[in-house]
């Protein structure tokens, strides 16, 4: 495992489009099908990180709590599944139902969509406002470990400031997690 830290991004650059991803509810979709949501959170996540693992409750109770005021978070996988066959698309189905995820879980098998968001880590959070432009990429919150202990919740914040018509802090602490499994020829340079 490569503990890794996402990479500052210029806030105000807009979200890469992407299209018919799959989703393990059956669906495919694009960039587009979001576009009556206020704010969109993009979460590069896999199954076998036990980052993404503490923390995909949080962001399932993030959902909850925001989907009313026109927010959408939405999980993408990119990891190489024949190196990491636990982050295959059958196993993504099944941590869908283990973590309660309520909203969808994409598959990137080109990898495409994670080199063009620049996506690093996972978790990896990207939100964007209604005109699609970043906003805020950073942590979930301070204490992936353990939920009881949370202090400073960052994504909430910021998603709470976005819904209000504010401004997000400006100091955004990255997130952390495993790196992504890039495929042979595919990893970004860093």
């Amino acid at each position: 495992m490569v503990l890794l830290e996402s990479d500052p991004v210029q806030l105000g650059s807009k979200a890469p489009d992407f299209s018919n991803l799959p989703g393990t509810d059956g669906a495919s979709y694009s960039l587009g099908d979001f576009a009556d949501r206020d704010v969109l959170v993009v979460a590069f996540i896999c199954n076998h990180c036990p980052y993404v693992k503490a923390t995909a409750g949080r962001l399932a109770a993030l959902q909850e709590e925001f989907g009313d005021q026109g927010v959408q978070l939405i999980g993408i996988n990119a990891n190489d599944t024949s190196r990491y066959p636990a982050d295959s698309f059958p196993k993504m189905k099944e941590f869908v139902q283990e973590y309660s995820l309520n909203f969808p879980y994409l598959l990137d098998e080109s990898q495409e969509v994670a080199q063009a968001y620049g996506a690093v880590c996972t978790p990896d959070i990207f939100v964007f406002d209604r005109g699609r432009a970043l906003r805020y990429r950073g942590r979930i919150d301070d204490n992936w470990r353990n939920p009881e202990a949370v202090t400073e919740r960052e994504l909430a914040a910021a998603l709470t400031a976005l819904v209000r018509g504010e401004e997000v802090a400006e100091e955004q602490k990255p997130s952390i997690g495993c790196s992504i499994k890039w495929k042979p020829g595919n990893n970004p340079s860093r």
